[in-house]
């Protein structure tokens, strides 16, 4: 049965005030020295990133796996040894895992379907909550998830580990300053490499994989190879295609550097191209924000999206930014001179993928390789200007704000990923239905089309709901 709000809110009913060296967290009273205990659920491919990344976080504490395919679960638990850390206790059903009250956190990492949900149950158990792109399957959820780190004090960080790298936050402070002057359109750019998946037939489940838990809130269909694992991207019952798997990335820093929030219109057209197979999903998609604000400013967003051969726009990809890098300093900024070399491309690298972003202003141009290396080109003759590269640590800055309570403090906030996250759902909402869609940034609802409405909304089989009321 779903979890009942009033078991978990014992302790987390007010606001919690902090002390200089002791927070309370879902009933456990942490120290200044005391470990921050995170669970990580979906531990398979991106959760095995989680691992990797919260074991090298001082002060953090991997507590606890939750999978519902205990093989994953089971050669997980042997990485842990293998890196010499403690077993971690196991979990199949997330409901039991929110019980456990020495957890302080939980990081999602499961299939998109789930991402809102477990967030809300987590808020609701007093646990903090680190979940992965896109926040959630439709926009509804989205509100929701938002609205439950809010009331119940939590401290929350979206996936897009973009914002924490200093050489993206310089590329985004570039485009707003003026460096390549009014800036008025940014580009999203996911051209990658994907093969065909094929056609699987119905088969039993797997032994060891709980079918139901791993459905949860979408309809409980036959088992296949193509439902389950990473191919449920493909579906749009658990997944929201490639715009909502790797795109959303490129969404948010376009929008963050354009400095926009929701749209008023969305267009989107593509298809699915080439492949025979039971993907649901376009893998071409163009899709056209137009912004607006108070003061009638206009800026206008494209996100391109493709599967196969590509070339390099402003050397996306071609390993031209990856001299940019400065060691230990982080950034460093150039004003006339080559940052490095184009690389020549071999047959091998036709297939290279191009993931990034362009930003359009009167005095030039910014493109962005990946997530955090940046060129400039600046006049109408495209002179070289600043670049950077520089990482940082995602899941570093989640645990420093669990400890400090500062939810100011986190790079990629919820209330940030849930607007990125939307044009996500309108993209999407406008391609299945061949349509522009009107939308009312307030609202946050798309004008006079009830059909578009009621796709951003969702539907859940119980118990697995999304509550109307947090």
């Amino acid at each position: 049965m779903a979890i009942d709000r009033r078991d978990f809110l014992k302790t987390t009913g007010k606001a919690i005030t902090v002390g200089a060296a002791t927070l309370a967290l879902g009933g456990r009273v942490l120290g200044a020295n005391d470990r921050v205990r995170v669970a990580i659920c979906g531990v398979r491919g991106r959760g095995n990133d989680h691992l990797h990344g919260f074991a090298k976080v001082p002060g953090a504490e991997i507590a606890a796996f939750c999978d519902v395919d205990e093989s994953v679960l089971n050669q997980r638990v042997g990485d842990m040894q293998k890196l010499g850390l403690a077993k971690p206790r196991t979990y199949v059903d997330i409901r039991k895992l929110l019980e456990d009250k020495d957890i302080d956190a939980i990081s999602i990492a499961t299939p998109n379907h789930w991402h809102s949900l477990m967030g809300i149950w987590a808020c609701q158990a007093g646990k903090d909550v680190y979940v992965e792109k896109p926040c959630s399957h439709n926009s509804f959820e989205g509100r929701q998830l938002v609205s439950a780190v809010k009331k119940y004090n939590r401290i929350c960080q979206h996936g897009s580990q973009s914002r924490s790298n200093p050489g993206m936050i310089d590329a985004v402070q570039k485009v707003q300053n003026g460096t390549i002057g009014d800036v008025y359109l940014g580009r999203a750019l996911c051209y990658k490499w994907r093969q065909s998946i094929g056609r699987a037939t119905p088969e039993p489940v797997p032994a060891g994989v709980n079918y139901d838990l791993w459905t949860g809130p979408a309809p409980l269909k036959p088992f296949t190879r193509n439902r389950f694992h990473y191919n449920w991207h493909w579906i749009w019952d658990t997944g929201n295609g490639e715009v909502g798997n790797q795109a959303i990335h490129e969404i948010d820093i376009a929008r963050w550097g354009l400095g926009v929030r929701f749209p008023v219109q969305v267009s989107a057209m593509g298809g699915h191209f080439m492949f025979d197979d039971d993907q649901e999903t376009p893998n071409v998609l163009n899709a056209t924000f137009y912004f607006e604000d108070a003061n009638k400013k206009r800026k206008m967003m494209e996100v391109e999206v493709r599967h196969w051969t590509t070339n390099h726009e402003a050397e996306i990809g071609s390993g031209a930014y990856g001299s940019a890098a400065v060691p230990a300093a982080g950034l460093t900024a150039s004003s006339g001179k080559k940052s490095g070399e184009k690389q020549s491309l071999g047959p091998k690298d036709a297939k290279t993928n191009t993931i990034g972003n362009i930003f359009y202003g009167s005095n030039g141009y910014l493109g962005i390789d990946g997530y955090d290396a940046y060129k400039t080109w600046l006049t109408e003759e495209a002179v070289p200007g600043p670049s950077g590269k520089a990482t940082g640590d995602h899941f570093a800055n989640f645990i420093d704000c669990i400890r400090s309570r500062r939810a100011e403090d986190i790079h990629s906030p919820i209330e940030e990923a849930h607007i990125s996250t939307t044009l996500v759902h309108l993209a999407n909402a406008s391609y299945r239905l061949g349509r522009t869609l009107q939308f009312d940034p307030e609202k946050e609802e798309v004008v006079g089309d009830e059909e578009a409405n009621r796709m951003l909304r969702g539907t859940y089989r119980a118990p697995y709901v999304v509550p109307e009321q947090i």
